[in-house]
């Protein structure tokens, strides 16, 4: 444990931040699975509404800088990729 009062107050601000980038990230991926589950069941209002969450949490992770931008990007991508082939099928 740190002895010095502002390295202490840095471990607990980085405790804060983590459990705020877990929150995203952890919503990122219920929104994937929610995402999937919607285009399996052929429910494509369900489906839409997910894609729809889905991006704009990504959106405000890599904005926040809980995600980087590229990882976005790409989860994005593969996002839209799951919706697109519960439209064809």
């Amino acid at each position: 444990m740190a002895n010095i009062h502002s390295q202490k107050k840095r471990i607990e601000r980085a405790l804060r931040e983590r459990d705020e980038n877990r929150r995203y990230t952890s919503r990122i991926r219920t929104y994937f699975r929610r995402l999937e589950a919607a285009v399996a069941a052929g429910d494509e209002t369900a489906a839409e509404s997910e894609h729809r969450t889905l991006v704009q949490t990504i959106d405000k992770a890599v904005k926040r800088g809980a995600l980087h931008r590229n990882n976005g990007a790409r989860k994005k991508s593969r996002a839209a990729r799951v919706r697109r082939s519960g439209a064809a099928s």
